[in-house]
């Protein structure tokens, strides 16, 4: 079965990105059928589910049941076996009718085959395949993942001891399938709050290079820790940004009509930006790093503003927004030095035409086509060594929006006009110091050396024994500090003027010889701090030997100044702490949720 681009004009809506010749369709990827056990209308005809998913406007379903390829099973096996009576001449008016509505669901739908697996411990992840995928290699594939032989037709979700989520991940991505997270954020998911494992599992879980896309029920959530905005990227210990959607996981037709929470066929639904309705374009799409090719779909709202959203998110170590870039006034060499420190760092997104404050409306850039020419001529001309942007158009609010996706960088460091090299640290840009280049080249000789090919590769660790190494730790004893924010390590002074040494807490990083008047914004405040209102002991709100000696708001974000006293009585003072940065027993230092 294959999809045909749908004719109605409504669905043809070019809002959120401009790319020629795309279109946004509506896709379900978690349906379940008969063929699971915890289906609620055991009676439902499958030829019903397809009516209802077209009677929906979805133009792509996955059928998930689970730990089994029944439910896809049964329909193509009714087709063959209509379509066989059809060539014999011995088919009846109603199998003909019956038989008819299937090819013409089959081209209005793309109907793609999976399953939904359950993994060690009981997690939940999506396996989604080709339309051509044969029943036959769906099922050795479950066997492979220890689902018994005698499990493989009842459709349940418990199925004993199977193999462990990142095992699973790897064998359905190499199989060739595409691999989500199922309700990640609630039971039986990867990424719920309150899991009874370490924190390097739940990292592993959802950062793993096999995984390709969590979905998750809270996709249109506005709160401080929605699941998508926790992990979009601005975390020190989940630096890779996840692609986030929603689809229904209906156990019946529609709706439940006293539980709301029961949903039906096409109750929660993804919008996809593809060039056609294919598996190919789909997986794209999840493979690659544009974050605003997938939105949840409105039936009754206007549709989802991507920039809007990021502008609620704020500025961050992975966004930055830029009002405009002539090239009076620096603006233009604003934003390049962005483009620089972003590769440099983790990569991240540029919007320009728009400024930070969610209040206010967006100014738009008038000629955006001339824009974003200018732009990548700019990129390919000043910055070295040479890197692969994305520039292209957004809308928001009617206006036309200009964005630069910049990966990060495989050959630090970058630099524009051939010497300045800048780096991002949470929402600043600035020029990088010395230990900090030291520090971007000895990270990129190490990169190449883990390229090289290894004589032999040591078995990997457990999952839950993996290390996260650029999260620093604390000594024997004490808590590990927050994760973001910076720590003074020593000062000294040289005729008349202080000296420090600064320990960035995203990654350990010290660097040396930084002075008050040559110090960026984070650290001037953390010398500053220091200077004119050290730490009070008899001041600081302590909870055992964690504090919290202050907290400020500033256009709606946290920072915190946090203390740590050790084992001898020394302080150890955390400052500018953002909420990413908490974690663990700092959360009841703060009053934070779990």
């Amino acid at each position: 079965m294959t999809a045909r681009n749908p004719s109605d004009p409504s669905r043809r809506r070019q809002e959120g990105p401009r790319y020629t010749n795309m279109q946004w369709y509506r896709m379900d990827l978690h349906l379940h059928t008969p063929a699971s056990s915890d289906y609620e209308e055991p009676g439902v005809d499958y030829l019903d589910i397809l009516r209802e998913a077209h009677q929906k406007g979805l133009h792509i379903i996955a059928i998930t049941d689970h730990n089994t390829v029944a439910g896809i099973a049964a329909v193509r096996r009714e087709v063959e076996q209509l379509a066989m009576l059809e060539r014999l001449n011995r088919i009846h008016p109603e199998e003909k009718a019956r038989l008819d509505e299937y090819r013409r669901l089959g081209n209005e739908i793309l109907v793609l085959p999976g399953f939904e697996f359950t993994a060690t411990f009981g997690f939940h992840i999506l396996a989604i395949f080709p339309p051509e995928t044969t029943l036959r290699e769906l099922e050795h594939l479950l066997l492979e993942m220890n689902v018994p032989a005698d499990k493989l037709d009842a459709g349940s979700t418990e199925v004993g001891a199977t193999v462990d989520v990142l095992t699973a991940y790897e064998m359905i991505d190499e199989a060739g399938g595409i691999v989500i997270a199922a309700h990640a954020n609630s039971a039986h998911g990867v990424a719920m709050r309150g899991l009874p494992f370490g924190g390097q599992t739940k990292i592993a879980w959802t950062q793993d290079p096999h995984l390709h896309a969590l979905e998750v029920t809270d996709l249109e959530s506005t709160r401080r820790n929605a699941t998508a905005r926790f992990f979009s990227g601005t975390k020190p210990e989940y630096p890779r940004r996840m692609h986030c959607i929603q689809g229904s996981d209906a156990h019946r037709l529609r709706r439940h009509p006293e539980d709301r929470t029961r949903l039906g066929i096409g109750d929660r639904v993804t919008e996809v930006l593809l060039p056609e309705v294919s598996f190919q374009a789909l997986k794209g799409v999840f493979l690659g790093t544009d974050f605003a090719r997938t939105r949840p779909y409105r039936s009754a709202k206007e549709p989802f503003d991507h920039v809007q959203a990021a502008r609620e998110q704020g500025p961050s170590i992975v966004q930055s927004f830029h009002e405009s870039m002539d090239r009076r006034g620096g603006r233009l060499h604003a934003v390049l030095c962005d483009v620089v420190a972003f590769a440099n760092t983790r990569g991240g997104t540029i919007y320009i035409g728009v400024g930070p404050n969610p209040r206010q409306p967006p100014a738009g850039v008038p000629d955006a086509e001339s824009a974003i020419a200018m732009l990548k001529a700019e990129i390919a001309e000043k910055i070295t060594p040479p890197l692969d942007v994305t520039v292209d158009e957004l809308e928001s609010q009617g206006k036309r929006i200009v964005r630069v996706v910049v990966p990060e960088g495989k050959d630090k460091p970058y630099a524009l006009e051939q010497s300045k090299i800048y780096v991002r640290q949470e929402a600043e840009t600035s020029l990088a110091v010395r230990d900090e280049i030291v520090q971007l080249v000895r990270s990129q000789l190490l990169a190449e050396m883990e390229r090289e090919p290894a004589v032999q590769e040591p078995a990997p660790a457990p999952a839950d024994e993996l290390v996260e190494t650029s999260v620093p730790t604390a000594p024997a004893g004490m808590v590990d500090p927050p994760r973001t924010g910076v720590e003074i390590v020593s000062v000294t002074e040289r005729k008349g003027t202080r000296y420090y040494a600064l320990r960035d807490l995203r990654n350990g990083n010290v660097v040396q010889n930084v002075t008050r008047s040559s110090a960026r914004k984070l650290w001037r405040y953390a010398i500053t701090q220091a200077e004119q209102a050290p730490v009070d002991p008899a001041q600081v709100n302590w909870k055992g030997n964690l504090g919290l000696w202050k907290k400020t708001s500033s256009r709606g974000n946290v920072h915190y100044d946090l203390v740590q006293r050790d084992a001898e009585g020394h302080l150890h003072v955390y400052y500018g702490v953002s909420e990413d940065g908490i974690h663990g027993p700092w959360q009841e230092v703060v009053g934070a949720e779990n």
